[in-house]
């Protein structure tokens, strides 16, 4: 990845979701992608780094991305009402996950988890939008299977993705869901990651990031389904 292209990882909620901050270098323009809980610090690592987001991105509905997005907006709005900035928005993802959005708190109450609120964005994306971080551009891809608006950030010319739960180092997300489609999940990596490019790296929402060549390779859900 370009030097220019800040990452770091802040693990959430007792799933260790891989809540993403993502910034320019240069600019200094920066998002958070799946805040799922944890605000605080959450807040605490973008103070670390000196950043104050202009967007709370999210892949998909699912309490452990999405259930700390409204509380971390309060805190980012803040400071950037201080410093006369816009409101920082949650945008993302397809309004087809609106309804695991909805969710959220009963959800949280069944794990016993406090603190998650239910969150509608300010803008859905869908296929074909970009999102534009400074110099960054990130293409919007939907790939559905473990939700039905799942959605994959691409950014070609840093060759970098943040996939979300549709793919893992050595796996793929979860499709056991009332409203899962793993025929629909293998679809998508196959027909819109894969082709991206083997040197694409990536980050998924939970463990070690990867690489698509990595995976294509030698992920065991991807060698016998095309």
């Amino acid at each position: 990845m370009p030097p220019d292209l800040q990452i770091a990882i802040v693990p959430v909620t007792l799933f260790q979701q891989n809540c993403t901050i993502v910034w320019d270098k240069e600019s200094k323009a920066s998002m958070v992608v799946d805040p799922g809980g944890e605000p605080g610090r959450i807040a605490e690592a973008l103070r670390r780094f000196d950043l104050v987001p202009d967007a709370i991105v999210l892949t998909h509905g699912h309490l452990d991305h999405a259930g700390g997005a409204l509380a971390l907006k309060g805190i980012i709005n803040e400071a950037r009402e201080k410093l006369g900035l816009e409101p920082c928005p949650i945008v993302g993802p397809d309004a087809r996950d609106q309804f695991l959005m909805d969710s959220i708190e009963k959800q949280a109450a069944a794990y016993g988890m406090t603190g998650l609120r239910n969150v509608t964005p300010d803008h859905y994306l869908t296929e074909g939008e970009l999102l534009e971080l400074g110099p960054l551009t990130f293409e919007v891809l939907h790939c559905p299977g473990h939700t039905p608006g799942h959605l994959v950030f691409v950014e070609k010319t840093a060759r970098f993705a943040l996939v979300g739960d549709v793919l893992f180092r050595g796996s793929v997300g979860r499709t056991d869901f009332p409203y899962g489609n793993h025929e629909q999940l293998i679809d998508a990596i196959h027909s819109k990651l894969l082709p991206l490019g083997d040197d694409i790296q990536f980050i998924c929402g939970h463990g070690e990031s990867s690489t698509f060549g990595a995976e294509r390779r030698s992920n065991p859900f991807l060698q016998d389904s095309k």
